[in-house]
């Protein structure tokens, strides 16, 4: 891989402090330019399955069989993955996490998801309350058709109130509390929507294979690249 994952480091240091904020319903930021250009065509093209969603929908851990992670295993296999999970696990990233987004990371685990949506899929509102210490939902379709495909936020009352852009290598960034309700509304999807949802999570969390560093803490040792 021609990006380095310092490349991958620098643009998230560029990205994350130009983040729009919205404090309506709640606190969340939109980011935009997230990653370097060429690594984002090399996620894209990783030869992972779109999962078969067998008429069932509503929530990811129904199809948790087929759900693929940036884990050890893609680590080893694909640069571009250990790019990515390397910057995420880099004190420097997660010291900006903390200072910008106001999440506590330290003693969290890296968790990256590499979501494929198709036709049929739609989430219920959910709020990431739980072990989740911080959710960046990353876009990566470029086609134009995904534009309405965004992440649709809710109030307390789990209304609707509006809905993210859909564009590549852009983000819905927040700090998960009992407030911050999202979901995705069922509508056509052409294609597959992608996407990377980015955690970082206690370490209550059981499947430890789903996590790039099950070993490595963040905070516990150094973490960043040289």
């Amino acid at each position: 891989m021609s990006i380095s994952a310092d490349d991958v480091v620098m643009s998230l240091l560029d990205a994350f402090p130009r983040a729009r904020q919205a404090d309506e319903p709640y606190r969340y930021w939109f980011a935009t330019r997230c990653l370097p250009p060429e690594l984002l065509d090399e996620i894209r093209a990783l030869p992972f399955v779109a999962p078969d969603l067998e008429g069932m929908s509503g929530k990811r851990e129904l199809h948790n069989q087929s759900r693929r992670y940036f884990d050890v295993e893609a680590r080893t296999a694909f640069a571009c993955v250990a790019g990515t999970a390397t910057a995420f696990q880099d004190t420097r990233v997660t010291d900006a996490i903390e200072g910008i987004f106001g999440a506590r990371l330290r003693g969290t685990s890296l968790r990256i998801e590499y979501a494929q949506d198709v036709d049929g899929f739609w989430l219920e509102p959910h709020t990431d309350i739980g072990v989740k210490m911080f959710t960046f939902l990353l876009y990566l379709s470029k086609d134009m058709a995904h534009a309405d495909l965004g992440t649709d936020i809710y109030d307390h009352d789990k209304q609707w109130v509006g809905r993210t852009p859909y564009y590549a290598n852009t983000g819905m960034i927040f700090v998960p509390s009992s407030n911050t309700y999202h979901g995705f509304e069922k509508r056509p999807i052409e294609g597959v929507r992608k996407l990377l949802v980015i955690n970082y999570v206690t370490q209550d969390w059981q499947a430890r294979e789903q996590l790039a560093f099950p070993g490595q803490a963040i905070g516990e040792s150094a973490a960043a690249v040289s």
